[in-house]
Order: structure tokens, then C-alpha cells, then sequence
């Protein structure tokens, strides 16, 4: 890296004070036995109990953490009346623990310096940096508009420092999940069904009878009820169906693994089409009834037979005949899932029409063991004054791309670039729940960006490598240390959950509404922060809605009957639904109009070039991304990725299982750490595999460090969805080097 103005500097010493089966994930979380009633019974009896909701994924499974007289957290199980996680926790979740525990948490708030000419941090009180970001923010409005000071954000803290951005004046505003995440399945569905899709997804998979996942890892991915459902599915013999260039844990319990040729889902799905239609297996009377389109859509995949995909996605013809029919047979209760991390090539959002066309051909949106109604209860506002008006917002900033519905991160980023045509210019970035240089790409981007930003803020409970870009680091307390907004989630029902907090917290670290409330009384926005302590918030918000924070304490979670109708589609009932025409829109004329194609078509993508393999990445059943690689409960189950090769690559390359290598990039970018080889038929000769989130390269985090490489740093070539602007990263390539690349430079 060239030395820049804002050098990346690692946290210092100021401040800081087993590997599992793929196939097993599915029995990860045990059954609700007798014996497990009388454990949780024993603990109950021993330890005090607080109600809380998980912030180790974004499923936010309610549980109960347990702790002793000498403050430590002891245990964390799931709330029996959840319907997150029907009272069991995932591994991640049981790791919170960790969370709490880990010695290399962020201990005290940290800001840069330069001593003898070299950059670092050093310790601060939590008044001096407060008052240095509060300055920072009124110069900021003062020189270039409130709008010009952004926020990135994740999780619980996000939502309370978003309040504070738009009491400001600034909504410019983003999160990863959006644009390097679900973004284009959003568009894709809303487009088609007129509903976003969600989280937690509204599959009824407990009734399913054929389930088919294309690049959805269940079971490595954890969703917890998913995962749980999909366990009773299998044993209830539904058919299913995995469309994965890699024998994945969901593959290993399927009926059907189709090893496809990556970047070519469409042209699969396609061919699906064309067979439920010209041998009329699809749901006439569904289609007749709720969808528009049809004969645009029957015209349209004349052509796209099962052997015209066979050249293409290298399926056999009689593969994807068979699935067709398995899934009609299911139908409606059948289910194309949508999947999570969707951003792969470019043209996402058409992906996610093709599943959502195919989920309507089947009659499967809104019929049992398809997709249901999802609903949930609104937490009414605390009052506050009105928010300002901004001058310009994420939706200027994005403005090239229709129909993005949330701040897109990159184009947030390049606005911190100065360009004579750069009208919503980007001058200061707050950080807060999301380690940015592991889930955005483009390390180029980021790092012009951010030697460009006059001023940075992160607020983390970690020394992620985010923070080493900062001006400022805030540590914040973990989740079991800390009230939170009440959970409120579309599921079957609703429900709320409350997070209380199990313990105070640790170190000199504070909660996220503390420190936004802070920065806003400094900022003069006091009437935004009508309160002493976040408690009375949800105490008040409570009693709205019928209950009281004393209830919710000794119950977690509190179920509501549904108010807006059936949870599927009632038979000889009229149903609207949310798009321009009322109906499902198979043939979108929103998209046509737009300039896009109204129906989805298959691109040819890059292939790799010889010598190179694609590289593709997914999740771990014990890690959520990068954050909780340091965890020391979760990095015991695993504290490395390594790279899945197939054994005929692994041959010509001389490779064996165990071997360091190190990848090297299209653009000639060479991983910092190497990765251990893993050979194996499960995986397709032309791509190699590794876990996301690990190859942290701060040497504070002990367990984390050098472990393992950064799949996102391998990342440069990003495919842009023009649609929603959503970026594919599926589109890179990796050559295997066997000899150290750095063994004559210092990391």
C-alpha cells in the first residue's frame, strides 16, 4: 500500500488490556428433552436470569443469559416462546458468551496522534473524545451541509446513531446488508409479488414438500428457525433440491445436488420455466387467477430448453427435467428459496425475478408450505421533534440505479473521493456494528475513500481493521451489557423481545444510545434524547402497546394475535397485491419502462483464464462474518478458513491437504496471510471455496490474527447490478501459489 495521508495504523497497546463437521450443523442444536428442561431448570435456579435478544446474527433470537454474583455470564439459552428459535440457540448464539469475556475487546476510547512522526492512538476519557467528534460534526455543517457527514452502520447501535444523523440533518446513510447482501432479491420480489422478502425470510418450511436452494447454505448459514424447520422437512421426506458448484452441507442432505457451472443460475431457471409450462405442470388456475404476464412469459422461454441449458450450466438435460417435475409435484407447497447473500454477478436482481417467476409458476406465494403472509407489530416512536429536511440524501447519492430502496455503501464511499462532478460530496464517515473492510470490496475504493474523509469515527466492541482508518475509536458495550430497541420481526405472528442488560458493562465501554445521546446534547439536539436512560424508552413504548417493561423482563418475548388476515391466501377470496397492476407481475413493465428487460435473461459471464479458478466463499455454522473470528468460545470450534480444491486440480498444482498456499488475484493481488488446503471432491474443478470472515490482520485480535485469508481483499473485480446497485462479487479469479510471495517484505 502507498503511504497515504491517513496511514492504516493498528490498534495498539493503549486500551487493550475444535473445528466441527460441515454435516453436522443440522444436529447442532440438539432436541427439547426432558433432560434439557431439567438443565435449564438448574441453572434458573442458580443464576440470575435477564432477558435478551442475540446480536451475534440478524436473526435475533431471544433468549435468557445467566450470571453469578461475581459478574461473569455464565450460560445463554434460547426463550421456549420464540418463534426465532423455538428455544434453541445456534452456536453462534450460545457463543455470546464469548462476546462478553473476550480480554481483546476495545477497553477505553482511543483517538490518533502522531508521536516522533508516527502515527498511533492513544487513551482518551470519553468527555474529550465526545467533545473532539461533536466538533467535528458542527464543522462539518458549517463547511459543507449536515448531509455531508455519513453513516455506516449494522446492527442495534446502527438504529440508535441513525436517529442522531437525521435529528442532525445528514440521511446519508447505508449498511452492507443492503448493497453487499439481500439488496437484489428485495427488488427482485417486490418487483413480481410487490413485497420484499424480509428478515427472517417468510418460508414455511416446516410444511414444505420440495425445498430447492440455489447457492443458499442452510445449515452453514445457521438461520436458526430455517435450519430447525428444514431438520423436520428431512425427516418429514420433503424433496430437496440444491442447485451449488459445491457439495455443501445442505447438498450432503439433499435428493438432488446439481453441480453447477457457476454463473449460470439463470439460464437453469430458465429451463425450469420451460418445462413447467410446455408440459403444463404450472399452477393454472394460481397463474389464471393472481399473476399477469404469462403469455409474455411462455413466448419468452420457447427456446430455453433443458438441452440449451445443458451447454451452458453443464446440468443434464434429464437432471433438470426431473427437478422440474419433483417441484410440480410438491406444488404449491414447495419452495424456491430466495436466499441471503445475493450479490453475485451483476445482474442479481434479474436472478431474483427468475426465482420469485418460478415460486409464482408453482402457486407457491402465499399457500402453505410455500411462502406465507408474513406480519409484525409496530413499536410506536418515542416522540421527539420532526427531523430536518436534508438537502440531499442516499437517494441522490444513488440516484443512477431506480430502484434502490436503502444507501448504497460503495456510492456512498466514492462520494468521499473529490471530483470536480461530484455534487453530494462525502467529508466525515461514522462506523458503527460493521468492520467495512471485510464486507464492502474494492480495498482500492475504500482506501482512496478514507485517506480522502477529514474525519472518522468507529464505534465497535472490537479492534477490527476498520478501526485502524479511524480518528476516533469508541469502544461499545456488548449486547449483554446494554438495553436495545424492542425486537420487532415479521414471522407466522408477532411478537416483541426486549434486551435488558445481564450485567453493567466492562472496561470503560458504553452502549450505542449513550453515546448517540451524547454526541446530541453536544450538538444542541437535546430535544431528540428526551430521556435519561434508553429504559424509559422502552418502558414507555410498552405501555402502548399493552404491557410493561416489569412483564416483559420476567417473559422476553410477548405474542400477538395477527390483525391483517389469513396467513395464506384463502380460497374464493379476492387478493390484491402490492404492485402497480394488483397482481404478480411476471412480465414486469416497471423494468420495460426503465429501460431494462421485463423478463429475465441469461448473460454469459468471464470465466476464469488458465491457470485460474473462481472463487467462491459462504459461512461458517460458527462464525457471522468477521466478528466473531476472535470470539474464544466460537474460534475454539474454528480459528481458520481454508481453500476447498478439487483433487484434479490438486494434482496438476501438486497440492495435499494441510498445504500452506497463498492466492493471487486477476489484478495481480496477492493475499496477505496463505490458507490451508483442503482437497476435496466437493467442489467443482474450475472454482476453489473458503469460509468468509477470517485473515484479520491486527495482531490485537490474539485468536484472530494471520488466520486464514480475507476473501474480501481477493475481491477487486465487483460487477455493479444496475438496477439497484447491488455488488457482484462472484466475478474474481485466483491463481494457487505454493511459494511464500512475501517471504522478502515485512506484513
Amino acid at each position: 500500500m502507498v503511504t497515504s495521508r491517513r496511514k492504516f495504523i493498528k490498534i495498539s497497546a493503549l486500551g487493550l488490556g475444535g473445528i466441527a463437521t460441515a454435516s453436522s450443523a443440522f444436529q447442532m442444536f440438539g432436541t427439547n428433552s426432558y433432560l434439557d428442561t431439567i438443565a435449564k431448570q438448574d441453572i434458573a435456579n442458580k443464576f440470575k436470569r435477564s432477558a435478551t435478544y442475540c446480536e451475534v446474527c440478524f436473526w435475533k433470537c431471544a433468549a435468557w443469559a445467566f450470571s453469578d454474583e461475581e459478574g461473569k455470564i455464565k450460560k445463554i439459552i434460547g426463550n421456549d416462546e420464540d418463534p426465532h428459535c423455538y428455544g434453541r440457540l445456534c452456536p453462534r448464539g450460545t457463543g455470546g458468551v464469548g462476546m462478553y469475556a473476550d480480554e481483546d475487546r476495545l477497553k477505553t476510547p482511543l483517538i490518533r496522534t502522531t508521536v516522533d512522526g508516527e502515527e498511533t492512538f492513544r487513551e482518551a476519557s470519553w468527555d474529550e473524545a465526545l467533545d473532539l467528534i461533536a466538533t467535528k460534526f458542527k464543522h462539518i455543517k458549517d463547511a459543507y451541509g449536515a448531509e455531508s457527514f455519513a453513516l455506516l452502520k449494522h446492527g442495534s447501535p446502527g438504529s440508535h446513531l441513525e436517529h442522531l444523523f437525521k435529528a442532525y440533518g445528514s440521511e446519508t446513510i447505508a449498511e452492507p446488508a443492503y448493497a453487499q447482501c439481500r439488496g437484489p432479491r428485495e427488488a427482485g420480489f417486490n418487483l413480481t409479488f410487490g413485497s420484499w422478502v424480509g428478515s427472517p425470510e417468510p418460508t414455511d418450511i416446516r410444511d414444505t414438500k420440495c425445498l430447492v436452494l440455489i447457492g443458499s447454505h442452510i445449515g452453514e448459514n445457521m438461520h436458526n428457525t430455517q435450519v430447525q424447520e428444514m431438520s423436520d422437512a428431512i425427516d418429514n421426506n420433503a424433496t430437496i433440491i440444491t442447485v451449488d458448484p459445491r457439495f455443501s452441507t445442505a447438498a450432503s442432505k439433499s435428493n438432488h445436488w446439481l453441480a453447477i457451472k457457476p454463473a449460470t443460475d439463470i439460464a437453469l431457471m430458465l429451463a425450469w420455466m420451460h418445462v413447467l409450462i410446455e408440459e403444463d405442470l404450472y399452477d393454472k388456475e394460481y397463474i389464471a387467477k393472481y399473476a399477469t404476464g404469462f403469455n409474455e412469459l411462455k413466448d419468452h422461454v420457447l427456446n430455453f430448453t433443458p438441452e440449451w441449458a445443458y451447454g451452458i450450466t453443464t446440468i443434464k438435460p434429464e437432471a433438470i427435467r426431473k427437478t422440474a417435475r419433483a417441484m410440480a409435484h410438491a406444488a404449491p407447497s414447495v419452495i424456491i428459496h430466495p436466499g441471503r447473500h445475493v450479490t453475485w454477478y451483476g445482474d442479481d436482481t434479474q436472478r431474483a425475478r427468475a426465482m420469485a417467476i418460478l415460486n409464482a409458476l408453482l402457486g407457491s406465494w402465499g399457500r402453505r408450505g410455500g411462502f406465507y403472509f408474513k406480519e409484525k407489530i409496530s413499536v410506536p416512536k418515542f416522540p421527539h421533534p420532526k427531523y430536518p429536511q436534508p438537502k440531499w440524501d442516499w437517494t441522490d447519492i444513488g440516484e443512477q440505479y431506480p430502484l434502490a430502496e436503502m444507501g448504497i455503501t460503495t456510492e456512498v464511499m466514492k462520494r468521499a473521493i473529490p471530483s470536480k462532478d461530484n455534487k453530494y460530496p462525502v467529508k466525515a464517515l461514522m462506523v458503527a456494528g460493521t468492520n467495512i473492510t471485510k464486507s464492502i470490496p474494492n480495498k482500492k475504493l475504500l482506501e482512496q475513500a478514507m485517506d480522502a474523509l477529514d474525519f472518522i469515527v468507529v464505534l465497535d466492541t472490537m479492534p477490527m481493521d476498520v478501526t485502524g482508518y479511524a480518528d476516533v475509536v469508541l469502544p461499545e458495550c456488548t449486547y449483554l451489557e446494554r438495553y436495545d430497541g424492542i425486537r420487532s420481526s415479521p414471522n407466522r405472528e408477532p411478537s416483541i423481545a426486549v434486551r435488558v442488560p445481564a450485567l453493567k458493562p466492562k472496561y470503560d465501554s458504553k452502549p450505542g444510545w449513550w453515546v448517540a445521546k451524547q454526541i446530541g446534547e453536544r450538538l444542541g439536539l437535546g430535544d431528540y434524547f428526551n430521556y435519561n436512560d434508553f429504559e424509559e424508552v422502552i418502558e414507555w413504548q410498552l405501555s402502548k402497546m399493552g404491557t410493561s417493561l416489569e412483564e416483559m423482563k420476567k417473559i422476553g418475548v410477548k405474542k400477538f394475535p395477527r390483525k391483517s388476515g389469513p396467513l395464506y391466501l384463502v380460497e374464493g377470496e379476492k387478493h390484491e397485491f402490492s404492485t402497480p397492476s394488483g397482481k404478480i407481475e411476471l412480465y414486469s413493465k416497471e423494468l420495460k419502462s426503465l429501460g431494462f428487460d421485463p423478463l429475465p435473461v441469461f448473460t454469459k459471464h468471464p470465466e476464469p483464464p488458465q491457470g485460474f479458478y473462481r472463487l467462491n466463499y459462504g459461512r461458517s455454522p460458527m462464525h457471522t462474518f468477521s466478528r466473531t473470528a476472535n470470539n474464544p468460545n466460537l474460534n475454539d470450534l474454528k480459528s481458520e478458513n481454508n481453500l476447498w480444491v478439487n483433487p484434479k486440480v490438486a494434482r496438476i498444482i501438486g497440492l495435499k491437504t494441510g498445504q500452506s498456499v497463498w492466492l493471487r488475484n486477476q489484478d495481480k493481488i496477492t493475499s496477505t496471510f496463505s490458507i490451508k488446503v483442503r482437497v476435496t471432491e466437493r467442489i467443482r474443478w474450475d472454482s476453489v471455496y473458503m469460509v468468509h470472515g477470517f485473515g484479520h490482520n491486527n495482531k490485537k485480535l490474539t485468536r484472530a490474527f494471520g488466520k486464514g485469508i480475507n476473501d474480501t481483499e481477493m475481491i477487486s473485480n465487483v460487477a455493479i447490478d444496475p438496477i439497484m446497485g447491488g455488488t457482484g462479487m462472484r466475478g474474481n479469479f485466483v491463481e494457487i501459489l505454493t511459494e511464500d510471495p512475501h517471504k522478502n517484505t515485512e506484513i
